[in-house]
């Protein structure tokens, strides 16, 4: 089974999580049409695929520096991760008018399990954001040839679950998040600096 990621996704989502709903960012935009959730379904998949499109020397998921926060970002939603354990400091570039989403913690395999002992957090320039407990759903997903996942290239059938957040999109400027989760003692955290462009 596929190693636990630790993002925020998240989420994208509350029910398991360490904290309970809180309000909205305050530095986040007033949520247009780009800012629609994703369902539970689609937003997994699209996340998985992103997660597992690149190989492991420019994967974004791997990455501790930032530097690879670009890499197969899809054009409605910007994704975040956490690590495979351990903490990482990611400066990254957001384009306008993108929401964004990630896991707290979430995995693919034997979830009943899984979220019944997952925690995690993510915060917004020192705001909660609100998690949601994704259960498990069937996904497919794309993987790339040398992928940090350790599955077979091509399109992968599997069930995904995890507590995942969604942000609308940010204010132009700097802003702070803080992604942190634990599952059956692993435990990441993932802390980034993101600076969103101001919009055409």
């Amino acid at each position: 089974m596929p190693r636990p990621f630790i993002a925020a996704f998240a989420l994208l989502l509350a029910g398991c999580a360490t904290a309970g709903p809180q309000p909205s960012p305050v530095s986040a935009t007033t949520p247009s049409a780009s800012a629609e959730r994703l369902s539970d379904k689609d937003l997994q998949a699209q996340w998985w695929t992103w997660a597992a499109a690149t190989p492991e020397n420019r994967n974004p998921v791997v990455d501790d520096t930032g530097q690879w926060c670009a890499e197969a970002q899809p054009r409605d939603v910007w994704f975040f991760a956490g690590t495979f354990g351990g903490e990482v400091s990611r400066r990254c570039e957001v384009p306008a008018g993108r929401p964004l989403a990630g896991p707290a913690v979430n995995a693919t395999g034997n979830c009943t399990s899984f979220l019944a002992g997952a925690t995690g957090s993510v915060t917004l320039d020192g705001q909660v954001v609100e998690l949601r407990r994704i259960a498990p759903v069937g996904i497919s997903f794309q993987a790339a040839k040398g992928n940090v996942l350790g599955v077979r290239e091509g399109r992968v059938q599997a069930q995904a679950c995890g507590l995942w957040a969604w942000i609308p999109p940010l204010s132009p400027g700097e802003h702070e998040l803080l992604v942190e989760g634990d599952a059956d003692g692993f435990r990441t955290s993932a802390r980034y600096l993101l600076t969103v462009s101001a919009a055409d």
